[in-house]
């Protein structure tokens, strides 16, 4: 029902699985293991691709000589998830296209006689969308390697790191495995050595040197190695295994063993070997037809050469009899099942399988005489059902072959649990209560996986296999701890040693509407929570996101507020967002002070500003949460009350601004010792950037490991020089399912240079302004910004301030609506603007323009209906 799991997944069956594209294991109907000893091979032949480079034997053997050097090189530079996952992600569009020229590249290395949809199957597994589950699943999030906070509240670094060097032995007849075990390596941020068979072609090679030319930055090509040579080659196996930190093997015990020899010391093997599976009927289930089809579909799927085919069929009785009576019902529903379909026959039994067949019926038949056995076979050999009274768990030989065996539920730890190192997944039927049961009797047993039956090869995203997740055997758990005063705001520590670099951004830049349009056909997966903008640049936009996208933005909203001074132990929040008519902002910042696990009074705004200061005088609230309009009006409304109070400490702002006059005014009058930024962002993108203690005003770091930020020209699609303003374009990369790249947010803004006295290396920026902010009036364009720095700067005014443009009768007229008691003089402001803004007194002079300063009550200023900002202008000539 899914996407790809681990390459473990694909291989680890009594033959070697592939992938279909929903993650369910098939087989090619050969048995797995390490390569053959007697592996053909040409050493003048081209086999090998090492770190970004096709070479021949020579070479490779004076390379794994220096091998440990080369992982130690590598090693020496982090390598980002999102490099991996963009490179992937390309690559799995190039796969999905068989008109591609990537594709058309790897089809002539495929095997004889396999598939070219294979290819397909690959590109399904390696899509951004699977690869980021994984990690989630597996690791807990989609930057696993990053070391934020475990606890926000503690200063305790945790991240999963890379184990090192990873070496892998592949089996030699799967044409999927090797390449996805190498990925699996890749996310987890590791070096990657792999040997593949003699026998086999060179996809996987040429494959991984597919992905690493997606990479401009060379990351990934260093991290890969991938040889082809022979088991009976020893010394180059201890060469490959001697300085690995993991070493991953595919097959039987013999395979294994024969690997591990050697793996030295310390070092972690992990072995994805051969498993049993069985299905466990209740009396009324294995009375049931349905039962029975299904049981049959589980069979026969694949020719129950997968892990999780079911090789037994265990009834829950004591009762011989009913063995052999169900034996010969299952005989017929197996009867009536379609004939293997064989593609160049792969799925039939070769001669040492045939004889195994043989053999297994002929001794059943023979114990038949001692009443142990009986055997209902095809007359063509196609399938056969061998009922025997003895219950301990017994392989079958395969292609439709099936024992059936009592075994009460009573009696199944002590029957299965000699066996539980080869025990996969147990299909069960009966009562809800029965499954609930016996559920746990097996996994008690050894069991790693139940499912019903006919679902038994089915899977489902970021699956463990056999018991554990990949990922997390080819990683370390890594912690740092660190000063609880001079870490006190830093939230990820990698944001003070290193630069976070993401792929450049490419393709057309775009505006809301492209936005709002890609965002109507996502696939129903990736559209769980849906927020509607506030409106207050024009029309409110629908903005939609996978609950896994909300929560990364969240923790990264969460990161970003520590940077800016919040205290989640000492701090006591009032959360005085508005809420309501899907605007999200109230709803996100309880989300974000619960991944904090700060202290929350959830009041969110409202228009009785009394019992709201009543709420924060009675529960001691010394933080505040807001839009600035909103937080000015409710302080200036209840000044008395809440200067008599003292208890306000912090506010964190988002929306909109406060002017350096009015976080004066907090300061001076209500006592505030911090003013900052709760984060800038936008609904569709959410987060793009936050506020350390050193920032102010509307200067920001970039949430660099969400998003690349760039600066284009005003008029043109190009970048402008360092420190000038332009547009801010934003691409983001931690979406599910949708990729928004280069788009128009609609703020003005430039680059701060240099590295900021905190010590982050994040890039910064400072706002400065809408485009919506530059009016076209009276043949001339006039700034808002502008309009309130005058104000501000030569007026003195420290209240809001809102632009209003009408037209009249003979000429257009702009109205500076400026709040009562913010300012003493409405005329004195004029002639500030006038004197200050040299093309607003040409067009006041030309006669093609009225200039109106009026004084106005706050309430009176218009507003965004859904989110309370202040509206900066108000164009009326519409």
């Amino acid at each position: 029902m899914s996407e790809i799991q681990t390459a473990a997944d694909t291989a680890t069956g009594t033959a070697t699985d592939k992938v279909t594209p929903t993650g369910t294991p098939t087989a090619n109907g050969r048995r797995s293991g390490a390569a053959s000893p007697d592996d053909r091979h040409d050493a003048g032949v081209v086999h090998h691709y090492w770190q970004g480079a096709f070479i021949r034997d020579e070479e490779a053997g004076r390379r794994l000589a220096d091998l440990p050097a080369a992982v130690e090189a590598a090693l020496a530079s982090v390598l980002e998830t999102e490099t991996v996952l963009a490179a992937c992600d390309a690559l799995a569009t190039a796969l999905c296209d068989p008109a591609h020229p990537v594709h058309a590249r790897l089809a002539p290395h495929l095997p004889d006689g396999e598939d070219p949809a294979v290819l397909a199957e690959l590109g399904g597994a390696l899509g951004r969308r699977e690869l980021t589950r994984k990690l989630r699943r597996e690791l807990g999030s989609a930057t696993p390697g990053r070391l934020n906070r475990a606890d926000p509240r503690e200063t305790v670094y945790e991240a999963w790191a890379p184990v090192g060097l990873v070496a892998h032995i592949a089996p030699g007849n799967s044409a999927t495995v090797a390449p996805l075990s190498i990925v699996e390596g890749l996310l987890a941020g590791n070096v990657n050595i792999l040997k593949t068979s003699s026998g086999d072609t060179l996809l996987t090679q040429h494959l991984m040197a597919e992905l690493a030319a997606l990479d401009p930055s060379g990351a990934l090509a260093a991290r890969i190695v991938v040889l082809r040579f022979p088991s009976s080659r020893q010394e180059w196996l201890r060469l490959m295994c001697a300085p690995a930190d993991a070493v991953a093997v595919w097959g039987g015990e013999g395979a294994v063993e024969g690997v591990a020899a050697h793996v030295p010391p310390g070092c972690r093997l992990v072995e994805w070997g051969h498993r049993i599976s069985f299905a466990y009927l209740t009396a009324d289930a294995w009375s049931d037809a349905g039962t029975l089809d299904a049981l049959a579909a589980d069979v026969c799927l694949h020719e129950q050469q997968a892990c999780s085919s079911p090789q037994v069929v265990y009834l829950d009785t004591e009762d011989e009899g009913e063995v052999f009576a169900f034996a010969e019902r299952f005989a017929a529903a197996l009867a009536s099942r379609p004939p293997a379909a064989s593609a160049a026959g792969a799925d039939d039994p070769d001669p040492a399988q045939e004889a195994e067949l043989t053999t297994t019926e002929l001794v059943a038949r023979l114990e038949e005489h001692l009443g142990l056995t009986r055997v209902f076979a095809a007359p063509d050999g196609s399938w056969r059902v061998m009922a025997d009274i003895r219950p301990p768990l017994a392989a079958s030989p395969l292609h439709r072959s099936v024992w059936v065996k009592p075994l009460p539920r009573k009696r199944m730890i002590a029957t299965l649990r000699p066996m539980r190192r080869y025990l996969q997944t147990a299909g069960l039927a009966g009562s809800p209560t029965d499954i609930a049961e016996l559920a746990r009797t097996a996994l008690a047993a050894g069991v790693t996986r139940v499912t019903p039956v006919g679902s038994m090869l089915d899977s489902y995203a970021g699956e463990p296999h056999d018991g554990v997740y990949a990922l997390q055997r080819y990683s370390r758990r890594v912690a740092v701890q660190a000063d609880p005063v001079r870490f006190a705001t830093t939230a990820c520590l990698d944001d003070l040693a290193r630069p976070l670099v993401l792929p450049q951004p490419t393709g057309p830049l775009l505006g809301k509407e492209d936005v709002q349009e890609r965002g109507r056909h996502l696939a129903r997966a990736d559209a769980e929570l849906f927020f509607r903008s506030g409106g207050s640049t024009g029309a409110p936009a629908l903005s939609v996101f996978s609950y896994d996208d909300y929560d990364t933005q969240m923790h990264a909203a969460a990161r970003g507020l520590l940077a800016a001074g919040y205290d989640p132990v000492g701090d006591r929040t009032a959360n005085l967002f508005y809420c309501g008519a899907m605007y999200g902002s109230f709803i996100s910042f309880f989300s974000v002070l619960e991944r904090l696990g700060g202290v929350q009074l959830p009041l969110s705004a409202g228009p009785d500003h009394s019992a709201t200061a009543r709420a924060l005088i009675d529960h001691g609230a010394d933080t505040l949460f807001g839009m600035p309009s909103y937080l000015w009006q409710l302080l200036h409304a209840e000044e008395d009350a809440l200067r008599a109070y003292g208890g306000l400490r912090k506010i964190f702002y988002g929306g909109e601004h406060f002017t350096p006059q009015q976080r004066s005014a907090l300061k001076e009058r209500f006592g505030i010792e911090v003013v900052h930024s709760i984060t800038y962002g936008s609904t569709d993108l959410g987060p793009l950037g936050y506020q350390c203690t050193e920032s102010s005003g509307g200067v920001h770091h970039l949430h660099a490991d969400l998003h690349t930020m760039e600066i284009v020209d005003l008029t043109e699609d190009r970048p402008v020089a360092p420190g000038e303003t332009g547009r801010l374009v934003f691409t983001t990369y931690a979406r599910r399912g949708q990729r928004l790249g280069r788009y128009l947010i609609g703020d003005l803004g430039r680059e701060v240079p240099g590295r900021c006295a905190c010590g982050r290396h994040a890039p910064r920026f400072e706002l400065m302004g809408r485009t919506g902010d530059v009016m076209r009036v009276a043949t001339y364009f006039l700034n808002h910004r502008r309009i309130l720095t005058l104000a501000e700067e030569r007026g003195g005014h420290r209240g809001e301030l809102q632009v209003r443009l009408d037209a009249a009768d003979a000429r257009e007229r702009l109205t500076v609506r400026v709040e009562r008691g913010g300012t003493s003089d409405p005329d004195r402001l004029r002639e500030v603007f006038l004197s200050g803004y040299p093309e607003l007194r040409a067009a006041v002079t030309e006669r093609l323009l009225d200039l109106v300063v009026e004084a106005v009550d706050g309430a009176s200023l218009d507003r965004s209906p859904t989110s309370g900002k202040l509206l900066a202008v108000v164009d009326a000539r519409r």
